[in-house]
């Protein structure tokens, strides 16, 4: 249904929805993880990914807010708080990396269990001790299982809020946003997002070489899949 120009829309909220709960665990876990395990001074991964998780946060608080008046800017911050989780699962993957240790499998026994946890522990409260008491393989795992889930449920609430966006007042961008390729789109997005982020030229070029290395894995995914040489 369309709205009249001026009338305020449906918007708030944010703290009921468990992708924002989820992410909130996400950011107090990453400032304890990157006091416990990282160094103090001289480490610029402590700030881009505190930065990364209070980025996803804020987004979902900031676009929830700006439903009110724009649809079409509650979805692209919705799609910010998501390049932020990609770019902090990232640097918890680098850290098991370079550390070396363990990644789980997806399918293994620690998962399975790590992902029935916060179905029944949404609170920071509930965690505090976990992050405080555990060693960094296992904290640096369920992070990267907390933040799949999370962006799951981002993408559910970025498909709700095309659907919503649709019937507004704003269809007329709208439509011409949503008839693109949605995966081009969604990657568009990501890639935009994750420039915006940076903070120095350092910054930049990181995140450039990590855009590069997931081009390059993607191209070889597909002439594997193709049979192309």
């Amino acid at each position: 249904m369309a709205h009249k120009a001026g009338v305020v829309l449906p918007h708030g909220g944010y703290r009921s929805l468990i992708s924002y709960k989820k992410s909130e665990i996400v950011y107090q876990g990453t400032i304890v993880f990157c006091k416990r395990f990282l160094p103090s001074f001289g480490d610029r991964t402590v700030d881009q990914m505190v930065q990364a998780a209070r980025s996803c946060k804020q987004n979902i608080a900031e676009g929830s807010a700006a439903a009110g008046t724009s649809r079409m800017t509650e979805i692209k911050l919705t799609n910010v708080a998501r390049a932020s989780l990609e770019e902090l699962r990232e640097d918890y993957n680098d850290f098991l990396i370079t550390h070396k240790l363990a990644k789980w499998p997806k399918d293994s026994r620690l998962v399975l269990e790590t992902r029935k946890f916060p179905r029944t522990h949404t609170e920071w409260e509930q965690w505090k001790q976990f992050f405080h008491t555990k060693e960094a393989e296992f904290i640096c795992n369920t992070q990267i299982t907390l933040i799949s889930q999370t962006c799951f449920l981002l993408d559910k609430l970025i498909k709700a809020q095309e659907a919503e966006i649709i019937g507004s007042a704003d269809a007329g961008d709208g439509m011409k946003m949503f008839s693109s390729n949605a995966r081009l789109r969604d990657w568009a997005w990501d890639i935009s997002c994750l420039i915006e982020a940076a903070k120095t030229p350092e910054d930049l070029d990181h995140l450039l070489q990590k855009i590069k290395l997931k081009v390059d894995q993607m191209n070889a995914e597909i002439r594997k899949r193709r049979n192309w040489r």
